[in-house]
């Protein structure tokens, strides 16, 4: 094989590829390909300096990540208000037709898996970045390369960002658990995690081993000249993009109505799981008018599918035991599919909710599954009942460690602290950022400390040595002796860290400044009637944080000795201010870190909540405000930007 020879041999490797993942539409067997691309592959081993960008060999990374790095989007990318129905429609509409009465509309299927921005410069594939908060994501372009239904190198040479989602087709996603079953693997929950979980992986060759496919549904940074949307998601398709199996442009609601109604009666027979239909509005001059609000383009919304609903049998009720030891019920469901998903368990809150819909063992009843969200008991069929269900009780003793259970209204919880199914995520929360901040003391290294008998409760972390540390697997000198590091510098850390540490349920962080502040290390020795003094702390945080330091008194005395926290400087009382005494909340992405912000409010003498109710005062936020944002709007709580709230100041 000449360089002339070679050049073809690519070009028609990238041809029969292009057929094969973007058009379904093979025309070379796989042995014909296989063939061609092992002598492409021979070439390029002897002829280094002459390898093309766009070979196809260039696709199977080979270098193991040690992790991503961050990487900002050229432009942001977007979440989308959702609408549930036909009502829904009509008000989005009457909205979006006041900003602009002239208008055509663009739509596209909602695919179910995980947004990619790829951006190209020169006609080379440069980056791939993952949504992550929207504004900045992680880069793993090395994964993004093995995905084949991705050119490598386009036609376009300006600087465009292309942005998509990456799926995994419903059939391959079988292909795939039926392995992970074969090796006892943990199987995926659905198409959209396994996409998700592929797409991050540190070892290229995992994620080409996946089948993964690219769907484009959008622009970010692109000079195009095209006026209308969808002219310019054909040429987008032109330059080897794959097309999604259904789109339309709609003059109206009628419009848009019928090809909604054509998606939900076909959404079983695509190759790929949707959840819902895009409408865009498809004059880019028109979306550049009507702009964006603090977080959503007001010219597009998400009309999410009906949710489904099957009948099922209950099997059983287990307990699970989180972080604060509160024991949530959850129902074993007899195996359903519901929609490519195979649902095993169903969501039941608390007891009450067992109670208030009689819901026993044997019972048939309807469960719903709405999107990704975890499916749930909305219905039981009594007229099914045979007399042979039995009915379900509260525990009294805890299923992991049999501690007497506490039972306060709703809520039922093990107060046991070294109970083991509170011990991993208990020192998880620990050593988190709002709590004693332990840097490097993460999910997986807490697990590894865990499964090796390391630490059975927090306070093992502190006689954790270094060599036992260099044992473990991922440890080596540094490592070790960065993590015992982070772990002496927590001892000294202010008491509210502390107190906040423990995971105590209904006490977070600003509960756990009132107490620090008022008591002290003496807080140890308190009564109700004292704790009910603090505003902003009623009977049910009284009586849990009481309960908590009786249970678990002698662990919290050890832990005082060991990490001896600060006590509380006084704080002068503020001065006159539009903020002191009023009860603020942040939310967004702002100049400098929340963290930051929150003490220059409180001390000027505010309290700064982590959620909005009608006694909030002032909900301050930044870029990409969630719905904390929206929930001060509909109480009708004054909302301020960050420079306003600094204006004020």
């Amino acid at each position: 094989m000449n360089n002339q020879e070679y050049i073809e041999a690519v070009k028609l490797l990238n041809k029969w590829a292009y057929h094969y993942y973007v058009l379904d539409d093979p025309i070379m067997t796989d042995e014909g390909y296989d063939k061609l691309y092992h002598e492409v592959l021979e070439y390029e081993e002897n002829h280094k300096e002459e390898v093309l960008k766009d070979s196809p060999t260039q696709r199977v990374g080979d270098i193991v990540s040690d992790g991503f790095t961050k990487e900002k989007h050229i432009s942001r990318m977007w979440s989308l208000e959702d609408i549930f129905n036909e009502d829904d429609l009509d008000k989005w509409l009457t909205k979006t037709y006041k900003l602009d009465s002239r208008i055509s509309f663009y739509c596209e299927p909602k695919y179910d898996g995980a947004s990619l921005d790829l951006v190209y410069e020169n006609g080379e594939l440069i980056k791939g970045i993952t949504r992550g908060d929207g504004v900045e994501g992680e880069l793993i372009t090395q994964n993004v390369k093995t995905i084949r239904s991705i050119p490598l190198t386009i036609e376009h040479k300006g600087l465009i960002e292309i942005r998509g989602e990456v799926v995994i087709f419903k059939d391959e996603f079988e292909k795939i658990n039926e392995e992970r079953l074969k090796k006892g693997e943990a199987l995926f929950a659905n198409p959209r995690n396994a996409a998700a979980g592929s797409l991050r992986q540190l070892d290229p060759s995992i994620t080409a081993a996946r089948n993964l496919v690219f769907l484009p549904y959008g622009l970010g940074e692109n000079e195009l000249p095209e006026k209308l949307l969808h002219d310019k998601m054909e040429y987008i398709y032109s330059l080897g993009f794959r097309k999604p199996p259904v789109s339309a442009v709609c003059k109206n609601k009628d419009d848009i109505q019928e090809i909604y109604k054509e998606m939900v009666a076909n959404r079983d027979s695509y190759s790929m799981m949707l959840d819902g239909m895009v409408i865009k509005v498809d004059e880019i001059s028109s979306q550049i008018d009507m702009g964006y609000t603090v977080k959503v383009p007001r010219w597009a919304v998400a009309y999410k599918f009906p949710a489904v609903e099957k009948i099922t049998t209950v099997k059983d009720i287990l307990l699970q035991v989180g972080r604060t030891g509160a024991v949530t019920p959850v129902a074993v469901v007899e195996p359903t599919d519901i929609e490519g998903v195979v649902v095993e368990r169903a969501t039941l809150h608390n007891f009450d909710e067992i109670t208030r819909k009689d819901i026993r063992l044997g019972d048939k009843v309807i469960i719903l599954r709405s999107g990704d969200v975890i499916p749930k008991i909305i219905k039981v069929l009594e007229h099914e009942r045979t007399g042979n269900e039995v009915e379900v009780h509260r525990p009294t003793e805890c299923p992991v460690c049999g501690s007497e259970l506490l039972q306060e209204d709703v809520l039922i919880k093990c107060q046991n602290l070294e109970c083991n199914a509170r011990v991993v995520n208990s020192i998880i929360y620990f050593a988190s950022k709002p709590c004693l901040n332990i840097d490097g003391l993460g999910n997986k290294i807490v697990e590894q400390l865990f499964n090796e008998h390391l630490v059975k409760s927090v306070l093992d972390l502190f006689s954790l040595t270094k060599e036992q540390l260099l044992e473990l697997e991922g440890f080596k000198e540094k490592k070790a002796q960065n993590l015992l590091d982070a772990i002496a510098n927590a001892k000294g850390s202010e008491l509210w860290r502390f107190i906040n540490s423990l995971g105590i349920e209904h006490i977070g962080e600003v509960a756990s400044k009132m107490i620090a502040a008022k008591f002290g290390l003496k807080f140890l020795e308190i009564h109700k009637e004292d704790l009910l003094e603090i505003d902003g702390i009623g009977e049910e945080m009284a009586e849990s944080f009481l309960e908590f330091l009786r249970v678990n008194e002698e662990t919290i005395k050890e832990l005082l000795e060991v990490i001896e926290p600060l006590e509380p400087e006084l704080r002068e009382e503020a001065h006159e201010n539009p903020f002191k005494a009023k009860t603020v909340v942040l939310t967004g992405t702002m100049s400098e870190s929340r963290g930051a912000i929150k003490e220059m409010l409180e001390n000027l003498g505010a309290k700064v909540s982590g959620s909005v109710s009608k006694k909030t005062d002032f909900v301050i936020y930044g870029e990409d405000a969630g719905s904390k944002y929206d929930k001060a709007v509909s109480l009708g709580v004054a909302t301020l930007t960050e420079d306003e709230m600094r204006e004020m100041v």
